[in-house]
């Protein structure tokens, strides 16, 4: 059975977790990584990460890019959005389109 995790600091995660999913809260990019690839061995179907992780992991979250599972999605933390989620699907939009539709 698949799952949906999110992954960040504890402040901009905990409340992910009155929803009923799986919360992983992480404070560096080393531990982050692993939870990462963790998750995603583990059939995790949709994982939330914030994007303060995300600018550190480009590579890492790129592996996932092409897959069915895991779909890795972009949120902001709790010091607000870098615009990177935006940036993200601006570009999955334009790939699955074959344009820029904005």
């Amino acid at each position: 059975m698949y799952s949906i995790a999110v992954l960040g600091d504890r402040d901009s995660v905990l409340g992910f977790k009155a929803l009923g999913l799986d919360t992983v809260f992480v404070e560096d990019v080393e531990t982050a990584r692993h939870e990462l690839h963790r998750l995603a061995r583990e059939n995790c179907a949709i994982i939330y990460i914030t994007e303060q992780l995300a600018k550190d992991l480009t590579a890492d979250i790129a592996k996932y890019k092409d897959s069915l599972t895991p779909a890795v999605i972009l949120i902001p933390g709790k010091t607000g959005s870098l615009g990177l989620g935006s940036s993200a699907l601006q570009s999955a939009v334009e790939r699955a389109v074959g344009a820029d539709i904005a």
